[in-house]
């Protein structure tokens, strides 16, 4: 996709639109829940030993994308992680996100294409929030320097005030959330192994805008977190690391049995 296309598809997502069944942003209930993100952090260090047990990786580079309003600094639990785990991870580098802005996307495209070269092998993609966004159009614009893409939370999909982060996602990008042309676009799932996870206690964005059709090569998995809590929730850290494992060209759904099912659920 083009630079400016994907830039108008990034800021047509923010808050995704179109869908036939009238969604809602999460309730007030939802959005005071987000303050157990604290807790998700805390639990995170409690599984540490446990987590430090999960299959090895066998290098492969990765980007990992901040969500809206936030930096590299929010991404450094789950960067820490996947680093000890053996992998290679590459923070977005360019500040706080806030929205497409010029330059941004070309950015992000040249990044990719220089750990491409540099370790001589596709490179994994994880976004948060709208961070997914970016590493889904990113995939879509560059399908053979991306081994797979991971969101967390990110709406792609649903009604246009299905966030709660629609008027916040104007006053920092100075960019409107309703051009619906690219909308289908933004839908389209990345012709590259592609799991979103989303939580149905997401406070921000409504769990609906967080799911995709099925295919072959993409998957929806559920797991109990808030929206600002996810990238070091344990449970999804979990799961962002079983999907990093699979080998080059043997990806495969995300297996919900015996104790995981206590955990996890799969659309």
């Amino acid at each position: 996709m083009p630079q400016k296309q994907a830039r108008r598809s990034a800021a047509a997502a923010a808050v995704p639109a179109g869908s036939d069944e009238e969604l809602r942003a999460p309730n007030a209930w939802l959005m005071l829940l987000e303050g157990r993100a604290p807790w998700e952090f805390a639990a995170l260090l409690a599984a540490s030993p446990w987590l430090r047990k999960l299959p090895r990786g066998d290098g492969h580079p990765v980007i990992v994308f901040p969500g809206l309003g936030a930096n590299d600094f929010t991404t450094l639990a789950l960067r820490r992680f996947l680093d000890e785990l053996g992998y290679v991870t590459h923070p977005w580098g360019h500040g706080f996100n806030f929205g497409p802005r010029d330059g941004v996307l070309e950015h992000c495209t040249a990044e990719v294409k220089r750990l491409f070269r540099a370790h001589a092998r596709p490179v994994s993609l994880i976004g948060w929030s709208l961070g997914g966004i970016y590493a889904r159009e990113l995939a879509k614009e560059l399908p053979d320097h991306v081994r797979s893409v991971i969101t967390l939370g990110t709406p792609f999909t649903g009604h246009p005030r299905a966030t709660n982060a629609w008027r916040f996602f104007e006053l920092v990008s100075g960019q409107r959330v309703h051009d619906h042309e690219l909308l289908e676009e933004i839908r389209r799932t990345p012709p590259v192994p592609t799991t979103s996870l989303y939580s149905k206690t997401d406070g921000v964005v409504a769990w609906q805008c967080s799911v995709m059709d099925p295919s072959p090569t993409s998957e929806n998995i559920e797991v109990l977190a808030s929206h600002c809590g996810m990238g070091m929730n344990p449970f999804a850290l979990y799961a962002v690391a079983d999907r990093l494992a699979q080998p080059a060209g043997q990806w495969k759904p995300f297996e919900i049995e015996g104790a995981r099912r206590w955990f996890y659920r799969a659309s």
